[in-house]
């Protein structure tokens, strides 16, 4: 049975990091330091109006030398957000991943946000469940280490 995306949600916290258009990059930046993670979801009301990484940062500030207090994210946010549902699995997610360039993926049931996954989720997913089927593969066939 393949891991889908929302089994990881369920072991997930479930906060969702986000900031508004308005927000500046150094807000937002500050928002990701304090809680160690790469993204931010830039949202409008309830709907997702792009996503904001730290490759956004490095390419669209540092290197156009702008400044983060004084820059918004809407002007450097990417606004083509890849997202997928609850029911794709771990492999899909990262193809899709690979495929897009992204590391964040906006997790959508329905149209409605409910989470969102990074590759650090998937690869440690995957290698959770590789452990599991090696454990139970030497189980098997009397092996113990």
């Amino acid at each position: 049975m393949k891991t889908r995306v929302s089994d990881i949600l369920k072991k997930k916290e479930g906060k969702i990091f986000s900031v508004t258009p308005k927000t500046t990059v150094f807000e937002a930046i500050h928002l990701m330091a304090s809680n160690k993670i790469g993204a931010v979801l830039v949202l409008d009301s309830d709907r997702i109006v792009g996503i904001f990484t730290e490759r956004d940062y490095m390419n669209k500030i540092i290197l156009e030398g702008r400044t983060s207090k004084e820059t918004q994210v809407k002007d450097v946010m990417t606004s083509k957000v890849v997202f997928v549902t609850p029911d794709v699995s771990v492999e899909e997610s990262m193809a899709v991943m690979s495929e897009k360039r992204c590391r964040h993926l906006p997790v959508l049931d329905n149209k409605k946000l409910i989470g969102m996954v990074s590759m650090g989720d998937l690869v440690r997913k995957l290698i959770e469940d590789q452990k599991i089927h090696i454990q139970s593969l030497t189980e098997y066939i009397g092996l113990s280490y």
